[in-house]
C-alpha cells in the first residue's frame, strides 16, 4: 500500500510539473493546469467506474490491471475476499458440525426470539412436538398450548422445569427447562421422562397401598396392646414393655398416616376446590393443639394474627402445613422458650411465619429439610418421635396453593420458617363471608 501510494504521489508531481512546462510555453499556465487536474480527476473516475464494474461481477471476473494505488486497492480487495471465503466456509463447518451433534441428541433444543416465535429446531424436537419445517417462524404456544406452560413462560422464573403431558401422546411426559440467553432469546430444551415419571408414580402408589394395608394389621396389634395393658394381674416387666409397644405402636401410627398424607398430596394432580379460610381462627385451634403438646415443657406460644385475613385455599391442607410447622418447633425448643406465630400482608402477599428460640440448624442442611426422611440428627428425631415427613408435606401443601416455604435459621439463635403465598390468594374476610 505504501508503494502504491508513492508511486501515486510521483504520477502527480510529474503531471504537475508537465502541465507547468506546457502552460509557461504557450503563456496559460493556469488554465493548462486546470485542464491538467480535470484529466486526472477523469482518470480517477475512470478507474472508480472499473472498481464498481468489478465489484459487482468479482464472482465471475478477475480484477482488473491497474498500477499505483489503485493496484493495490484491487489486489488488497481479493485478498480480503479470499479471507472472507475461508472464514465462512470455516463458519459453515462449525454450524454443520453443530448441527450434526444436536441432531444426534435425544433432548429436544428450540431457539426462541424474543416474541416467543420458533427461530431453529433440532430433530428430536421435532419429533418430539411433532414440528415441520415451516413451523419455523410461528409462537412456541401454537405447538405447546398448555396452561402451565403458558404461566411458566409468563412467569418468567426457570429455576425449575416443567413437567406436563405430550401436546400429541398422552402417554408420553414430557419435560422443558428454559434458560434465557441474549437480549431476551431462549433456549428451551425438552425431554423425554416418561420412564422417570412411570417409576416415580410407581413408587408413589407403592408407598401409599403398602402404608394402607400396613394400617389394619397395626390397628389390630395396638388394640391387643392396649388390651393385655389394662389386666390387673400383669407382671411389672411386662407393664413397661407393653407400654414401649404402645408407643412404637403410637409412632408407626403416626409414620403410616403421614405417608398417607404425603401420597395424597404426590398423587392427586387435581386441584381441590379452593374456599377463603379465615386464618385467625384456624391458628387458634393450632395454638390449642400445640399448648396441649407442650404439656410439662412450658412453651410460650404467640399468635400475631389480624382478624379480617383470609386465604383462598384448602383448609385441610393448610391445617396439616401449619399445625406441622407450629408442632415442629414445640418438639425441638427447649423447655419455656417462645414460640411465636405472625402473619402480615403486604402488596405482594400474605406471610406467615413461625419462629422458635431452639438450637437452630446449620445452613448446610437448609436446602435438604422439605425432602423426605431427612434428619439433621438421628438422636433428635429419636427423642421427639418425628417421622421426618413434616416439611415434605409442609411443601407440597404450599406447591397446591401456589406458595413457597423460606427457612432461616442460625445455630444457637433459633429457626424461622416463612409460608409465603402470591396477592392473588388473599382476601379479606367480607369478601371471605360474602363467598
Amino acid at each position: 500500500m505504501n508503494r502504491g501510494f508513492s508511486a501515486e504521489i510521483r504520477r502527480i508531481i510529474v503531471c504537475t510539473l508537465l502541465c507547468v512546462v506546457f502552460g509557461l510555453m504557450n503563456g496559460y499556465l493556469t488554465w493548462t493546469l486546470i485542464a491538467g487536474g480535470a484529466l486526472y480527476m477523469a482518470w480517477m473516475l475512470w478507474q472508480i467506474h472499473r472498481l464498481d464494474v468489478w465489484l459487482q461481477n468479482s464472482r465471475r471476473f478477475q480484477p482488473p490491471d491497474a498500477s499505483g494505488i489503485w493496484g493495490d486497492i484491487f489486489d488488497n480487495i481479493v485478498r480480503l475476499q479470499k479471507r472472507q471465503r475461508r472464514e465462512k466456509k470455516r463458519l459453515q463447518a462449525v454450524v454443520k458440525r453443530g448441527q450434526e451433534i444436536t441432531s444426534a441428541l435425544r433432548d429436544g433444543i428450540l431457539l426462541l426470539d424474543t416474541q416467543g416465535n420458533i427461530e431453529w429446531y433440532n430433530s428430536a424436537a421435532g419429533h418430539l412436538l411433532h414440528l415441520r419445517h415451516q413451523d419455523q417462524g410461528n409462537p412456541i404456544f401454537n405447538y405447546i398450548r398448555h396452561p402451565l406452560f403458558i404461566q411458566y413462560m409468563d412467569k418468567g422464573d426457570f429455576k425449575e422445569p416443567l413437567d406436563l403431558p405430550s401436546p400429541h401422546t398422552g402417554d408420553v411426559r414430557l419435560q422443558y427447562q428454559i434458560t434465557r440467553f441474549g437480549q431476551g432469546e431462549c433456549l428451551v430444551l425438552v425431554r423425554d421422562v416418561t420412564r422417570l415419571h412411570k417409576l416415580e408414580q410407581m413408587r408413589k402408589d407403592f408407598v401409599g397401598n403398602v402404608s394402607h394395608e400396613l394400617r389394619t394389621p397395626l390397628t389390630v396389634i395396638r388394640g391387643y396392646v392396649e388390651t393385655l395393658a389394662m389386666s390387673p394381674d400383669l407382671p411389672a416387666p411386662w407393664q413397661r414393655a407393653l407400654q414401649q409397644m404402645e408407643q412404637q405402636g403410637v409412632r408407626m401410627t403416626s409414620l403410616i398416616n403421614d405417608l398417607l398424607a404425603l401420597s395424597k398430596l404426590e398423587t392427586d394432580d387435581r386441584q381441590s376446590a379452593h374456599k377463603p379460610v379465615v386464618l385467625k381462627p384456624l391458628l387458634q385451634r393450632i395454638r390449642s393443639d400445640a399448648e396441649a403438646l407442650s404439656g410439662d415443657h412450658q412453651h410460650v406460644i404467640t399468635l400475631n394474627c389480624p382478624d379480617h385475613l383470609a386465604l383462598l385455599g384448602n383448609e385441610q391442607e393448610l391445617h396439616s402445613a401449619f399445625s406441622n410447622l407450629v408442632f415442629n418447633a414445640v418438639k425441638y425448643s427447649p423447655d419455656g422458650k417462645q414460640i411465636s406465630i405472625d402473619v402480615e400482608s403486604n402488596s405482594l402477599g400474605l406471610n406467615l411465619a413461625v419462629s422458635d428460640e431452639g438450637e437452630g440448624i446449620d445452613s448446610v442442611h437448609l436446602p435438604r429439610l422439605t425432602e423426605r426422611f431427612y434428619r439433621v440428627d438421628s438422636s433428635r428425631h429419636a427423642q421427639t418421635g418425628g417421622t421426618g415427613l413434616g416439611l415434605a408435606i409442609v411443601k407440597h401443601v404450599l406447591i397446591r396453593h401456589g406458595a413457597k416455604l423460606d427457612i432461616q435459621s442460625k445455630l444457637g439463635k433459633g429457626s424461622t420458617f416463612t409460608c409465603m403465598f402470591p396477592i392473588q390468594s388473599v382476601v379479606e374476610q367480607k369478601d371471605a363471608a360474602s363467598a
